[in-house]
């Protein structure tokens, strides 16, 4: 999957960062269609691009602060939760990942990161949120 990343700011600028990118503010001055999930992690903050472009396609942004990165197959283990993806939550759930895979002599690698699915204005209720942390085969 290909990424457009910004990395070392909050998710709120982060969020506007990558918006004003793919409503335009890159070098083809193209739009790009908004996809879920949106992913993030204690560094980074991402938006997945659409499936018709690979790396070669994509366009290039105009701000510095946001990259192209190039994300190969792999597997995960995940949890699903809905509501809110506050941090209570978020330790609740991602400790209980990690313990589940523990359980299961399950590797990992890297850190878990939050994959959210809704637009901001979606009720807590409604939202659907996941964990998800890639293990090794």
């Amino acid at each position: 999957m290909i990424l457009a990343t910004v990395y070392g700011h909050s998710d709120n600028d982060a969020f506007g960062i990558l918006f004003d990118y793919i409503a335009g503010n890159n070098k083809s001055r193209r739009k790009i269609s908004m996809t879920a999930p949106v992913i993030s992690d204690r560094r980074s903050f991402s938006f997945v691009m659409p499936a018709n472009y690979d790396i070669d396609t994509i366009p290039d942004p105009l701000d510095a602060r946001t990259r192209i990165e190039e994300v190969p197959g792999r597997r995960l283990a995940v949890i699903r939760f809905r509501g809110y993806a506050g941090a209570k939550a978020l330790r609740r759930r991602t400790s209980k990942l990690l313990r589940f895979n523990e359980k299961r002599g399950l590797a990992t690698r890297g850190e878990p990161f939050l994959m959210r699915y809704n637009p901001p204005f979606t009720p807590g209720f409604l939202r659907r949120n996941e964990i998800g942390i890639e293990i090794v085969q």
